[in-house]
């Protein structure tokens, strides 16, 4: 599917104010004691409307992909280890898109607006690399789950993956993302790679200036033969850098055998080096600063599907960026509440939302058991916890127009 675009950029250009204004001290006061004494989910919390943020998370899918001529330059290389490490440095040059963006544009972590079931967003990248398409879908609601896929047809690359995430309270806002990527390279006989995701935790809370940092560590496996490990670490309370992350790659089942090893800050800069330890030969660096963004292209509003995400949260979108916190929660409300009469009405009527790009693989996952038992540390698919394990449905995706549901809206 191409959808028709217009060269808009989507809603994340809009500003919307840093931190917690002196006004709402007290609320955010208020709100730390709510979740430090929440049992359960903490996505299923309702955020006052001040902390809310202008993006909801069906567009954070296009973080995957603001450096495209990065994300396609495993494609063109012979070497199968030097495409392993193309597809690492990829990665880590998504991470300060994914996590650290709002805290820069707007002096703290924003809370995102909850997907209702069925919310689209489309786009696409043109530049060097040619033209990526994005297709983002929120698949499931109970529990919270988004499906994206990102293809350059031109470069034979493919990137599809779902996640969810549950959130739970413990001194801070711990975060864990369920659900992975999968990148496949179809000019190198559909070479796949297993993306694992990182939690996360949620700093300066008490200040109310919230940002995100990663901890733990995540895998890429390649169906190559390669494995790459990410170790994340928070600045400490003695000595150590905010948002510092270690990488190793190595053949598969042999992590003491280190090809290339990768250090620096997620989002600031990184070196690559061969072989492991700090004293190897640099063959590259990124610097996550510096490094040109190509603009997503997203359809204007008025070309847009009531389904799409800009313009479903339109409404909610220019109160928050007004500040006017009554509107704010009037209009985002009208739009919950009109999302839970429809399922009550699928309920009734026995029948189940119809997804519009992704469906629910029916068929055995053969290649989970290959990349993620030997390569991802046992990791586990968890496919209860995300509604099913989501793939984007080609056939589904040649047949989708707008209106992509005809005759019915989201309010």
């Amino acid at each position: 599917m191409s959808p028709s675009l217009n060269t808009t950029t989507s809603s994340s250009s809009k500003d919307e104010g840093a931190g917690v204004s002196p006004q709402n001290k007290g609320s955010w006061s208020s709100f730390l004691k709510s979740i430090a004494s929440f049992n359960g989910d903490l996505s299923s919390m309702t955020a006052p409307p001040f902390i809310l943020g202008t993006l909801s998370l069906t567009e954070f899918s296009a973080y995957w992909t603001q450096h495209p001529a990065v994300f396609v330059a495993p494609a063109a290389e012979k070497d199968p280890a030097k495409r392993a490490l193309l597809v690492l440095k990829w990665f880590l040059s998504t991470l300060k898109p994914s996590y650290s963006t709002r805290n820069d544009k707007y002096g703290s972590e924003k809370k995102p607006l909850n997907p209702f079931l069925g919310e689209l967003f489309l786009g696409k990248w043109e530049d060097e690399a040619g033209t990526t398409e994005l297709v983002s879908e929120q698949v499931s609601h109970h529990p919270p789950v988004t499906a994206y896929c990102i293809q350059n047809a031109k470069n034979g690359i493919k990137l599809e993956g779902y996640n969810g995430q549950k959130a739970s309270f413990s001194r801070t806002i711990h975060i864990k993302q369920i659900g992975h990527a999968l990148l496949t390279l179809s000019a190198h006989n559909n070479e796949t790679y297993l993306i694992t995701l990182p939690n996360i935790h949620i700093e300066g809370l008490i200040y109310g200036k919230p940002f995100v940092e990663l901890n733990g560590c995540t895998y890429i496996s390649s169906s190559s033969g390669f494995t790459s490990k990410i170790d994340y670490s928070g600045k400490g309370w003695v000595s150590g850098k905010k948002n510092s992350f270690t990488a190793t790659m190595y053949p598969t089942g042999k992590e003491k055998e280190v090809l290339y090893s990768v250090e620096g800050q997620w989002p600031e800069a990184f070196t690559i080096r061969e072989g492991g330890g700090k004293h190897g030969t640099v063959i590259d660096t990124f610097n996550a600063r510096t490094q040109p963004i190509t603009p997503l292209i997203v359809p204007a509003l008025e070309q847009q599907d009531p389904w799409e995400a800009n313009k479903a949260w339109e409404k909610v979108i220019t109160a928050i960026t007004k500040g006017d916190m009554d509107t704010t929660n009037a209009e985002k409300s009208k739009l919950e509440n009109a999302q839970r009469e429809l399922r009550r009405k699928e309920q009734a009527e026995g029948r189940e939302w119809q997804r519009r790009f992704f469906s629910r693989s029916q068929g055995a996952e053969d290649w989970w058991e290959k990349l993620a038992k030997t390569g991802c540390a046992g990791e586990r698919m968890e496919a209860d916890k995300t509604g099913g394990v989501w793939r984007f449905d080609k056939e589904k995706a040649e047949s989708a127009r707008r209106p992509f549901h005809e005759g019915a809206t989201p309010f």
